[in-house]
């Protein structure tokens, strides 16, 4: 049975002074959680404030990326080691605004994944398809490319530890999303070709997530999904009420 997981990206919101507050409206709403874990993905800078806020809590921290190298003169960029000296348990790797804004590579992908592995830094490892991708039928294809593309070179007994989330690029801040059935079937594909790269068993207990203008209002319908374990989620995460209603779709029974 695969562990729901709930991950709030921040994305550029929230000091720290903000982030503080944030914890201190969401702690009103829930405080304790079952069968789910949940992480928040603030900035850089408010990561050491909230794992210190957070110890002792059922709540963890993850960061919004990093670099591949353990130090050197890359101005600008986050050590994976330092995230692990920090305490950070999970990452996010390859995200869709990483790729679009930033010009991330599918090789820069590869080697942040396998620098988070060294690390055991648990890897959350977004793919998606654009609009345009999407009305020419490029979908699965794609999704299917980045995977193989991520995994190139990998350690194979380090794959069970990564997660992946399906984040259609066309749904993210959009207020449109997939419905829970396309959602399902692009994730089931997924599933499908993990099983090739490792095994079946293996690709039955990787979880992958959801993301894409997740709502409270809309999250049962995606959990009702037999391969869907939880969400990569953006806007409603900085909303506490929202954020909590989220987590709590998670707590009854489906």
């Amino acid at each position: 049975m695969r562990t729901k997981l709930i991950v709030a990206n921040w994305k550029m919101n929230y000091s720290v002074t903000e982030a503080l507050k944030f914890l201190a409206a969401f702690h009103r709403e829930i405080n304790e959680i079952e069968n789910c874990e949940v992480v928040f993905c603030p900035p850089f800078t408010a990561l050491y404030a909230m794992e210190e806020t957070l110890e002792g809590t059922p709540f963890k921290v993850g960061a919004q990326n990093m670099h591949w190298e353990d130090s050197g003169a890359f101005t600008g960029e986050i050590s994976p080691f330092f995230l692990k000296e920090m305490g950070v348990q999970y990452v996010i790797l390859g995200h869709s605004e990483r790729r679009q804004l930033f010009g991330e590579t599918d090789g820069e992908i590869n080697k942040k994944l396998m620098a988070a592995l060294h690390q055991n830094i648990i890897p959350i490892v977004c793919v998606g398809e654009t609009d345009k991708e999407h009305k020419e039928g490029k979908t699965f294809d794609l999704v299917n490319l980045q995977m193989k593309k991520a995994l190139e070179g990998q350690n194979k007994t380090d794959l069970p530890n990564i997660i992946w989330a399906y984040e259609p690029i066309w749904a993210i801040g959009t207020g449109k999303n997939a419905t829970p059935e396309q959602a399902q079937e692009v994730i089931q594909s997924m599933r499908k070709e993990l099983s090739k790269t490792t095994n079946a068993p293996t690709a039955e207990t990787m979880r992958i997530l959801y993301g894409g203008s997740v709502s409270d209002e809309k999250a049962k319908g995606f959990l009702k999904q037999p391969d869907i374990d939880g969400f990569l989620v953006g806007g409603a995460s900085l909303n506490p009420q929202k954020f909590a209603g989220i987590i709590r779709a998670t707590q009854r029974p489906q």
